[in-house]
């Protein structure tokens, strides 16, 4: 008796981990996002002059209310609506911890610079 009081608890525990565990490989297969969460859609590279890559990248959000699609050291993330707003881009953090952030002139984007003097830039469209 003591063990079916044991296996009942532990059986219904492993359905619902095997329920939530479908749900959300379900979830991921019909394309939803999680709130919060981001993911790239499309990334293309061209290597049209020397010494220069040009990446670009779209990426698809589900933010909460006031936020909206951003980048984050370097990855899609949702950042506040404001900073995108006032184009005010290195305060959502889009360089990597060693890299400096710097606005564009026009403030279309900013510029992330590493220690070794390699500059990557980032513009919005």
């Amino acid at each position: 008796m003591q063990l079916y009081r044991l296996l009942l608890p532990l059986s219904a525990a492993g359905v619902c981990w095997f329920l939530l565990c479908a749900l959300h490989g379900h979830g991921i297969r019909q394309g939803h996002l999680w709130t919060g969460s981001c993911e790239i859609v499309t990334l293309e590279h061209y290597g049209s002059r020397p010494r220069r890559n040009i990446a670009r990248q779209t990426a698809r959000c589900a933010c909460i209310e006031g936020q909206t699609a951003g980048t984050i050291r370097g990855r899609p993330a949702c950042v506040r609506a404001e900073i995108v707003l006032s184009r005010q881009w290195c305060e959502m953090s889009p360089c990597l911890d060693d890299e400096g952030c710097d606005l564009l002139v026009n403030q279309s984007g900013w510029t992330c610079t590493q220690p070794g003097g390699r500059v990557k830039t980032t513009t919005v469209s």
